[in-house]
């Protein structure tokens, strides 16, 4: 064992044989003077990244995962992770790992096991700070480990911990099980605590109450018959814990949750209320995030989860945090529908009831991304601890420091125009597509890069198991490239959809529909056209699913093919798109002009692009 890494006090200690060929120069470097630390706040960029924990074959770690970070009494940041022993898999050999900063996170100390799994899984790391005290509390979830890189037994023998350290993170108190506080008798197979940080409640009456976001399940009969949301809190600093607000959903006869919100993120509102922030895994709602708040510091929650359809995320973990002075709250999280990448900021103007867009968010990467905690690193900065990397979102875990000025100021609305549909709002037009002579009046031109028409989300307008007609005109003369026409649900392979692509490079426009019958998986149903049809000239189009046949038809040409059964707008985040795919890796280069949708003889969607003009009533 390196003589530099003691033995951690009351009995969680360093991996025998572990070492740590991080290299000293870095990991120690002197604490600067503090005018010399100020003289380098004021000359740092506003965005800086360095990685944190990466597996190397000499570290005694295959793989790190699931950060968490916090800043103690004294401004010490301890970012936590989970050390993977043989594997990435998620019930194997698996420690509780540290590293602290006592810099605002410029620079960070050696590698530290905080609780140490000898075999067995500790992890899901949540920190909480109690501020009255400067304690430092960790929730973690233990669980038998298995050595073949598979998935813990269903149900999952894991149950709920907590340590604490009383010196800044320098030690820990051994590991005791919350389970007769936390975890209720018909909660039978314990899930998750957090993971990302806890919360300490600074307003009204219940202030300096410590609160938690974790989650049960209920087996019966070989399957999972209730998923539980719950806080966990605690009014003496964390020795005595019991379970606050509580959400439960069944699971339906025909094998779905509605909703099954987990790994929730927990924010303090100013009125003092919890809102907390949760991943949406498998539930028949449109959306991978969902939100619920929770009053009476954290006793009830006013109303069951409800999903975030046009929050684009895949389903991950992701992290809330205030930006400080301001009124903008803050969420970290991957920004591409389908899968795990694009780790992208996004900011709420009202504590957290809508978020801005993808388009208007930041992006901190365009890697693979996946699970990310957020903190308040020093006076303007932000930290952003998340699994990254150019091949696979868990190749290492990073740490990015950000000022508000990076993120950027609050943009103003974005031009609109019009959907003749009943009870629709207006469609925003963004990146700046231009007005251009039409099929009959004007149309719009989109430049292929940022260009695109997106619908708010509205009632009427996911297509569920119903039959339709989506017709449009379309003029363009790009030879190469994923033209997409119109999107209407989630993406990629499985996501149900409608979609009308064209594709100058195969030499076709193809639509296509993915549809899926709960619990079943997704199936797809794809008709092409023989002809690219990017001659310059305007051409109208029409998809019809309709009596068990999708019919695309291109002036002239028409061609069909049996239809699969199901709905196109079930599970998956939802958007309505002209002229961009979903998840923003493909822009139409063109122009399109009377875009509509109709089902059962009623109007979806009617948008002439006749006109581009300001938001109504700004």
């Amino acid at each position: 064992m390196s003589p530099g890494l003691s033995a951690l006090r009351h009995g969680a200690f360093l991996r025998t044989g572990l070492l740590v060929s991080l290299c000293a120069a870095l990991l120690a470097v002197p604490q600067p003077a503090a005018g010399a630390e100020a003289s380098a706040r004021s000359t740092e960029p506003p965005f800086t990244q360095q990685v944190l924990f990466k597996a190397t074959p000499d570290q005694g770690y295959r793989c790190f995962r699931i950060p968490a970070v916090v800043r103690t009494v004294k401004g010490t940041l301890l970012a936590f992770a989970e050390g993977r022993v043989r594997d990435c898999g998620d019930a194997g050999d698996i420690d509780i790992v540290v590293r602290r900063s006592s810099d605002g996170g410029r620079t960070w100390g050696p590698l530290r096991v905080v609780s140490e799994g000898g075999g067995d899984t500790h992890g899901n790391p949540q920190p909480v700070v109690d501020e009255r005290t400067g304690r430092i509390l960790l929730a973690q979830t233990f669980n038998t480990g298995r050595a073949d890189g598979k998935s813990c037994e269903s149900p999952c023998d894991r149950t709920p911990h907590l340590q604490y350290s009383d010196d800044d993170g320098e030690s820990w108190s051994p590991p005791r099980d919350l389970s007769s506080q936390i975890r209720p008798p018909d909660w039978n197979s314990w899930y998750a605590t957090g993971p990302g940080h806890g919360l300490q409640l600074r307003h009204g009456r219940h202030g300096g109450r410590l609160v938690l976001g974790v989650n049960g399940e209920t087996w019966r009969d070989g399957r999972n018959t209730r998923n539980h949301a719950a806080l966990a809190i605690s009014d003496d600093g964390g020795r005595n814990w019991r379970l606050g607000a509580r959400d439960s959903h069944r699971h339906s006869d025909e094998g779905a949750f509605r909703q099954k919100p987990q790994e929730m993120s927990l924010h303090e509102r100013r009125d003092g209320s919890v809102l907390a922030s949760a991943r949406e895994t498998e539930g028949t709602d449109l959306g991978h995030r969902a939100t619920a708040v929770a009053r009476g510091g954290g006793e009830f929650f006013t109303t069951p989860f409800r999903a975030l359809p046009g929050l684009y995320t895949p389903q991950v973990q992701g992290s809330v945090l205030s930006s400080g002075g301001t009124d903008r709250l803050l969420l970290s999280a991957p920004a591409d529908p389908d899968r795990r990448r694009t780790m992208t900021i996004r900011s709420s103007y009202d504590e957290g009831a809508t978020w801005e867009g993808v388009d208007r968010g930041r992006t901190v990467t365009t890697d693979w991304s996946g699970y990310s905690d957020m903190v308040r690193a020093s006076g303007e900065r932000i930290g952003l601890l998340y699994e990254g990397g150019p091949v696979d979102a868990r190749d290492e875990i990073r740490f990015a420091a950000f000022t508000e000025d990076w993120l950027g100021p609050r943009r103003g609305p974005d031009p609109v125009t019009a959907d003749r549909a009943p009870h629709a709002g207006d469609a925003a037009v963004l990146g700046g597509a231009q007005q251009v002579p039409g099929h009959h009046g004007n149309a719009l031109a989109f430049d292929g890069r940022d260009d695109a028409v997106r619908l708010p989300l509205r009632r009427g307008l996911p297509l569920g198991e119903r039959d339709f007609a989506a017709r449009l005109w379309f003029r363009y003369t790009a030879g190469t490239g994923e033209q997409p026409l119109l999107w209407m649900g989630g993406v990629g392979t499985a996501q149900p959809q409608v979609r009308l692509v064209a594709d100058p490079t195969g030499g076709r426009i193809t639509a296509a529909v993915t549809a899926r019958q709960v619990p079943a998986p997704s199936t797809t149903a794809q008709v092409s056209t023989a002809s690219a049809y990017n001659d310059g000239r305007w051409h109208r189009v029409e998809l019809r699913r309709e009596d068990g046949q999708l019919r695309l038809t291109v002036d002239s040409e028409s061609v069909s093919a049996p239809d699969v059964p199901g709905s196109v707008s079930v599970t998956s985040p939802f958007g309505v798109h002209l002229g961009q795919k979903v998840d923003s890796r493909a822009h139409f280069t063109g122009a399109l002009d009377e875009v509509r949708v109709t089902s059962g003889g009623r109007s979806v969607l009617d948008i002439p692009l006749e006109s581009v003009g300001s938001p109504r009533g700004r």
